[in-house]
């Protein structure tokens, strides 16, 4: 019988995880590495990904990296298609990469942004989870792993296109495990909180937003990008082998708050 310890490995495993070049990305791409998996590096910019390959492996992990603006069809193809040449294989995707253009009301924006933000955010990673699923299948196992938001569960001010396209996700990942559970194929989906990522710099620089944003908050801080990498790492691995369908926010207790 194999020890809980052993379930957390994995060895022998190859994991994509999509805008992996920095913050919370790069961190779940470190979590899976150290782990033991074989992980494909992915951005918008090759120098940006080749220098976080170069990191992972003067650590001794085992990383490639591949150039994937994951709302350009043909980057998406040649994602899948050069990690199938490299590894043989596709064991975990992690929906990672998403955009927020737009900061303010509803009806502030407009019809171009509204289809780029639900482009990168909702239809690039049901494209990319239904690339892998014959990969998936073949192995008779998979793990596909949606990077949702907190904003995705309870509505903000100015988040509003972007907490529309997050909740997209969450019913898209509840989906998935459905239809693809008699495959072996699980799907869950992390919402985290506010994290110290350039992505929401915008947030966090604002020390008085901030300040007024941790106080309310259970933790009383918000999160460093690895504090993600646990949870992505039991959700990847066999030690979360019965989890599928679950939505997990990682948010420092922002829902319970206030």
């Amino acid at each position: 019988m194999d020890t809980i310890q052993s379930k957390f490995n994995l060895k022998g495993k190859v994991a994509i995880i999509t805008g992996s070049s920095k913050g919370i990305g790069k961190a779940i791409a470190l979590g899976l590495a150290e782990s033991g998996a074989k992980v494909v590096i992915s951005s918008r910019k090759q120098e940006a990904v080749d220098l976080v390959v170069k990191e992972f492996k003067d650590k001794g992990l085992e990383a490639i990296g591949i150039q994937c603006h994951i709302g350009n069809s043909q980057e998406r193809e040649s994602l899948i298609t050069k990690t199938i040449e490299q590894f043989g294989r596709i064991d975990i995707l992690v929906n990672n990469a998403a955009i927020n253009p737009y900061y303010g009301p509803l009806e502030g924006s407009d019809e171009a942004v509204f289809d780029k933000i639900m482009d990168i955010n909702v239809k690039a990673p049901w494209l990319l989870s239904n690339m892998v699923l014959p990969y998936m299948k073949q192995n008779g196992n998979g793990s596909i792993i949606n990077i949702s938001s907190v904003e995705g569960l309870r509505p903000g001010f100015g988040l509003g296109l972007y907490s529309a396209t997050k909740a997209a996700l969450i019913m898209l990942t509840k989906n998935q495990a459905k239809e693809w559970g008699k495959h072996g194929v699980r799907a869950n989906v992390v919402c985290p909180g506010l994290i110290k990522t350039k992505f929401s710099e915008g947030l966090w620089s604002d020390e008085k937003l901030v300040d007024r944003f941790t106080r309310a908050l259970p933790m009383n801080r918000i999160a460093d990008p690895d504090e993600m990498a646990g949870l992505i790492l039991l959700l990847a691995s066999d030690a979360g082998s019965y989890i599928t369908g679950g939505v997990y926010a990682a948010d420092g207790g922002y829902l319970v708050s206030g």
